[in-house]
């Protein structure tokens, strides 16, 4: 609770500075939000380790290999990285390059994929 508590806070705190500063230096607003974003992700790395922990006692007492579980992380991943990306590109004001950084993200989790993509053909191709 505690956790969640901080990142609202760190979130409204960059947001209202942004918004204080963003009449006279847009440029600098921009800054504080990306680093308010940065250090809420900061706050989330506890998290994320007690995901990550979840995620190989899941693997392993599913009988799951790597190459299934974590495709799946980084897609995760490469979609959290890429939203905040495209709304902070959208936030300058950069509509296109957020579209760019959002067809990247959706490249990179397709190539991440792949590796389950082939263990999900090698066993339709043993069961046939």
């Amino acid at each position: 609770m505690n956790d969640v508590i901080r990142v609202a806070a760190a979130g409204i705190i960059a947001a209202v500075c942004a918004l204080v500063v963003r009449k006279q230096t847009p440029e600098l607003s921009l800054l504080l939000v990306i680093c308010g974003s940065v250090i809420i992700l900061l706050f989330c790395t506890g998290a994320l380790s007690a995901v990550k922990q979840l995620m190989d006692e899941l693997s392993q007492t599913g009988g799951l290999t790597a190459a299934t579980v974590k495709p799946v992380m980084k897609v995760t991943g490469i979609a959290v990285i890429t939203r905040l990306a495209s709304d902070l590109c959208q936030d300058a004001g950069e509509k296109a390059l957020a579209g760019a950084v959002e067809m990247a993200g959706s490249l990179f989790a397709l190539l991440a994929v792949i590796p389950l993509m082939s263990a999900v053909l090698e066993l339709i191709t043993q069961l046939l």
